[in-house]
């Protein structure tokens, strides 16, 4: 297990590395600078300001650059907040995306993996037509919609929750993200379960273990469930790393100080080394997550062993 740890670890690598390379070659591509202003500076400041950030110098010189800082763990400074580093501002906007997504993953992946196994069990009834119906509405209408219907309805209207901001960090701040973040996640792990949920107990060892006598719950929790869960882990491994560095639009609707709003806030203003250092952070936890579902793989499932 260790050894498969470690080869994976080694091919990941390149995985980063490419990913950071045409991360950091497709933002300076796109037009405008962080120094392109509404009212422009004077040419001897603009000069100065491109020069203390090496943006004088060729492209593939500011890359090199660039990955050099990178391996020593140096992202930079932002363009747009002068006082502080982009390492400086990850950790401090990362700890409220990742308990803003855990709670959504924690939603998510339990309550999608409940719904899709009460459908499965009830295939084709009226129960199994009204959540995946719920399912396919989650998971067709967007953040952006859904967010402000739901503050419109809930924070303006009936006043039970705030409309945004951190606040304390409490339930009646955090309970409305929350919901927006998890609800299309929800959907997809519910119709993934109740696939696979549906495909296992058609398995000639789950009616193996049916005609045997076994008692329901064992057939369904032991049996069955342990085999549908494959295909919900692999999709949970890229969905972890997506929902836990933080959702660009609902930590924009509601102000929420995440990594997402840096992300937003780096693009528009062409704050290269911000976006490069999001860029980052959200290609290690894929690989990071990927690694730990492989790992599960070989406890859920007997047949996959890593040796």
């Amino acid at each position: 297990m260790l050894r498969f740890i470690f080869v994976r670890l080694l091919s990941s690598l390149p995985t980063v590395f490419i990913v950071l390379t045409l991360s950091f070659f497709m933002i300076r591509i796109a037009p405008g600078g962080p120094f392109n202003l509404e009212r422009p500076l004077d040419p001897a400041v603009l000069a100065n300001m491109k020069a203390v950030y090496n943006l004088d110098k060729p492209v593939w010189q500011q890359y090199l650059y660039y990955i050099g800082n990178v391996l020593q763990g140096d992202f930079g400074p932002s363009y747009i907040y002068k006082d502080y580093t982009v390492a400086e501002l990850i950790l401090q906007a990362l700890p409220y995306s990742i308990v803003l997504g855990l709670w959504a993953l924690l939603i998510a992946v339990f309550g999608g993996i409940a719904m899709g196994v009460y459908a499965a069990l009830r295939q084709n009834s009226w129960a199994d037509y009204l959540l995946m119906g719920v399912a396919a509405i989650g998971n067709t209408v967007p953040n952006f919609v859904v967010g402000p219907i739901f503050s419109l309805i809930f924070a303006l209207s009936l006043r039970w929750v705030p409309t945004g901001t951190w606040g304390d960090g409490g339930f009646r701040n955090l309970a409305l993200p929350v919901i927006v973040l998890a609800l299309p996640q929800l959907a997809v792990f519910a119709r993934l379960t109740r696939g696979s949920m549906i495909e296992a107990l058609r398995a000639d060892h789950v009616r193996t273990a049916r005609a045997y006598g076994l008692p329901f719950r064992s057939v369904v929790g032991t049996h069955a469930l342990r085999g549908a869960l494959m295909p919900v882990i692999s999709y949970l491994g890229p969905t972890a790393a997506s929902v836990l560095t933080g959702s660009i639009i609902v930590e924009t609707i509601f102000s929420l100080p995440g990594v997402g709003r840096y992300f937003v806030l780096g693009a528009l203003n062409r704050d290269y080394t911000l976006v490069m250092g999001t860029v980052v952070l959200i290609s290690v936890f894929i690989v990071v997550l990927n690694l730990l579902v492989d790992v599960i793989y070989a406890f859920i499932d007997p047949r996959v062993r890593h040796d």
